[in-house]
């Protein structure tokens, strides 16, 4: 039996008096790819920042490998193996796609000025190991060919995998992806989907995805959630919740279909 590495125990964020999630609660389990759906203000995005610690909880907690993160910041969160990638992606425009990469692990040696004058083997040393594992990852996404690309110059769907990148320069449990599909490309969303699928099963990544693109959803995630009003209407296959009434009135009203491809 796979072990839950997230737990969402009654969450609830509210805005002055709106619940943008109510009394919410899930669980991730490790090892698999889940995938968040719902209509637009279902509280999708919410969530996930306050599982990211980017915002605080009015109630309710979060429980990340037993561990209670509720309000830990997202800064603390990045060492502990849980990262948040953006429906916009954040890139260094003004660096190299390797420079982005090498900026990523924490607490290098040659942050210090001291390291840097008085240690600047060691900080060689490290720096030439980054780099390595920088270079790892661009073949690994077949971004090599643009590796000395400066960020700002590339594609909606080359900076989505830019970013996934930056998930695997540090050791990634749990990869929250808040819509990877939007905005991109046919092609890049193939390969995107691609690698997800290959930091998965190869690597043993757990990803948690927001996505409206349904083929996209149901190519890459199992289960599903569906959320509605800020809590959870459903749970299950993609399959299952096509066919659910209450997830078809969710998203398009009574008597609509959900597109079973």
């Amino acid at each position: 039996m796979q072990d839950n590495i997230l737990e969402i125990k009654n969450l609830s964020k509210y805005f002055g008096g709106l619940a943008a999630v109510s009394n919410c609660s899930l669980k991730i389990k490790q090892g698999t790819v889940t995938g968040i759906i719902g209509p637009n203000g279902s509280g999708k995005t919410t969530l996930f920042n306050l599982i990211a610690g980017n915002l605080k909880s009015s109630a309710g907690s979060v429980l990340f490998n037993n561990e209670n993160i509720t309000d830990v910041p997202s800064y603390e969160l990045f060492s502990k193996g849980l990262l948040r990638t953006f429906q916009i992606a954040h890139e260094f425009t003004n660096l190299s796609v390797l420079e982005n990469l090498m900026m990523v692990p924490g607490n290098q040696s040659g942050e210090k000025l001291m390291n840097a004058l008085l240690k600047p083997r060691l900080v060689a040393k490290e720096e030439s190991q980054i780099k390595e594992k920088a270079i790892e990852v661009v073949d690994f996404l077949n971004l090599s060919h643009l590796k000395n690309e400066l960020a700002g110059n590339l594609s909606g769907g080359q900076k989505k995998l830019l970013e996934l990148g930056r998930t695997m320069m540090v050791d990634a449990k749990l990869v929250l992806l808040d819509e990877v599909g939007a905005g991109v490309n046919r092609t890049l969303l193939k390969d995107l989907g691609t690698a997800i699928e290959k930091l998965n099963k190869e690597k043993g990544y757990t990803f948690c995805m927001i996505e409206h693109d349904m083929d996209f959803i149901g190519r890459l995630c199992d289960p599903v959630i569906v959320m509605a009003e800020g809590s959870v209407l459903f749970e299950g296959s993609v399959k299952d919740a096509k066919k659910d009434e209450r997830v078809i009135e969710s998203y398009l009203g009574r008597g609509s279909k959900l597109k079973d491809n």
